[in-house]
């Protein structure tokens, strides 16, 4: 098992992005609570309920000048984990919410504005293992806060 911390939470009321970063956010079967999601037929529903990014990811694609930062990717969760320990199968067991990792996020031109040259497909599995956004259903549902911490089973 891995353990981590929360880094950023985010969410929108309008829809797109950048999400805007928020300070808890209610975790429901079929997504976040009040969040509003344009795109129903690539994002949402119960097997794409939560997005989650590994910071390590924003952090090295910062540190090689794309402009990417917390919520413009899309994601709900930014984790301070490894992202290799993340995949599909993989449990994260927050204070009061469980989530399971279902599949790889695509990235779509919608998130071009977080790379140079409009680099989006840097966030793609296919391309680049394990560097991407990752979506999850909800096993438990409940509210996961700001800096709280959560711990990985990785034994999927």
């Amino acid at each position: 098992m891995i353990s981590g911390e929360i880094t950023g939470l985010f969410a929108t009321t309008v829809g797109g992005v950048p999400k805007p970063s928020v300070d808890s956010i209610q975790v429901q079967s079929v997504g976040i609570k009040d969040e509003i999601i344009r795109d129903k037929k690539h994002h949402g529903g119960a097997e794409k309920a939560v997005c989650l990014l590994a910071q390590e990811i924003v952090d090295e694609l910062r540190a090689s000048g794309h402009p990417i930062a917390g919520g413009t990717t899309g994601e709900n969760i930014l984790l301070n984990v490894p992202f290799s320990s993340l995949r599909p199968g993989v449990r994260l067991q927050f204070q009061n919410v469980l989530l399971e990792i279902t599949m790889a996020a695509s990235p779509c031109k919608t998130i071009k504005e977080s790379f140079l040259n409009h680099n989006f497909s840097l966030l793609s599995d296919k391309k680049y293992p394990g560097k991407t956004r990752w979506y999850a259903r909800v096993l438990v549902e409940g509210t996961i806060r700001q800096g709280e911490n959560v711990i990985i089973n990785s034994d999927a």
